[in-house]
């Protein structure tokens, strides 16, 4: 499922539209010419001379076991940013007095502002899945949904939902297939209801009654309330929209130089710390 999902974004990026708020506050098209992310620096290896004799079975174990004494494990990618580093204005946005959007002792958070409708975000997802699973230990991740208003609230409303179930990393990237591969789902195409929407996550275990009924709960409104306030005072434009530890707004040419800039901002916040 997860390939066939990846695949059939990445045939739809050179005609992605922009993402747009319905409230117009926000408008933001995927970037141009993107390219699969670079989680290691790349390097060559030399094919094997057909002239070279094979080695015996115990000169072969003893290059390998050499090999691996030797060879250290490869850190995370984030651990070892690579290319230049950002600069301000160009390649981040400082945030004046900005804030983690769920602040952890001793962590360096990086959230997403996303739209479970938003094309781009959808284009985004492959790339940055894999590159969340890959941060080290010291970084927090959270997903944070944009309200802008009409469908945008509703799946926002359905992210919570689906958290307080314990559903939420497991209907992450089938939510956006629906919306943006399968097309069972309208998304922006038209306006989704709480009960469209409950209906997608009864296929995932919930009960669609009580799904849809904790759309509109109290809890889930103060969190989609706090989730709106964070978006306003990171002064994002659109969405994808990549946050470092509430301080920097990740620009970028595309979305693996987003990632990339992403993991120089966070060494740069580790350096701070003493880390």
């Amino acid at each position: 499922m997860k390939t066939r999902f990846a695949i059939s974004l990445l045939a739809l990026l050179p005609i992605l539209v922009a993402c747009k708020a319905q409230d117009g506050t926000a408008n933001t098209a995927a970037p141009t010419e993107p390219a699969a992310p670079s989680s290691a620096p790349a390097t060559d290896t030399a094919p094997a001379s057909s002239e070279t004799p094979a080695a015996t079975g115990e000169t072969a174990a003893a290059e390998t076991a050499a090999a691996e004494a030797t060879t250290p494990a490869p850190a995370p990618a984030s651990s070892r940013p690579t290319g230049p580093e950002p600069v301000a204005g160009t390649d981040y946005v400082l945030i004046e007095n900005g804030q983690p959007f769920q602040p952890a002792t001793g962590k360096i958070e990086v959230a997403e502002i996303f739209g479970y409708v938003c094309p781009a975000c959808a284009a985004f997802q492959p790339l940055i899945g894999p590159w969340k699973a890959g941060l080290p230990s010291d970084v927090s991740f959270v997903y944070v949904p944009a309200m802008f208003g009409g469908t945008w609230d509703n799946y926002a409303r359905a992210f919570y939902a689906a958290q307080s179930m314990g559903l939420q990393e497991k209907t992450h990237e089938a939510l956006y297939s629906a919306i943006h591969a399968e097309k069972t789902l309208k998304g922006e195409r038209g306006k989704d209801s709480a009960e469209d929407i409950a209906a997608f996550y009864a296929k995932h275990g919930a009960d669609a009654k009580q799904f849809a009924s904790t759309m509109s709960s109290f809890a889930v409104g103060a969190k989609t309330n706090a989730a709106k306030n964070f978006a306003q005072r990171s002064q994002i434009t659109g969405t994808p929209s990549v946050i470092v530890n509430g301080k920097y707004l990740v620009k970028g040419k595309s979305f693996p130089d987003m990632l990339r800039i992403a993991d120089h901002l966070i060494a740069r916040e580790r350096a701070a710390k003493g880390n």
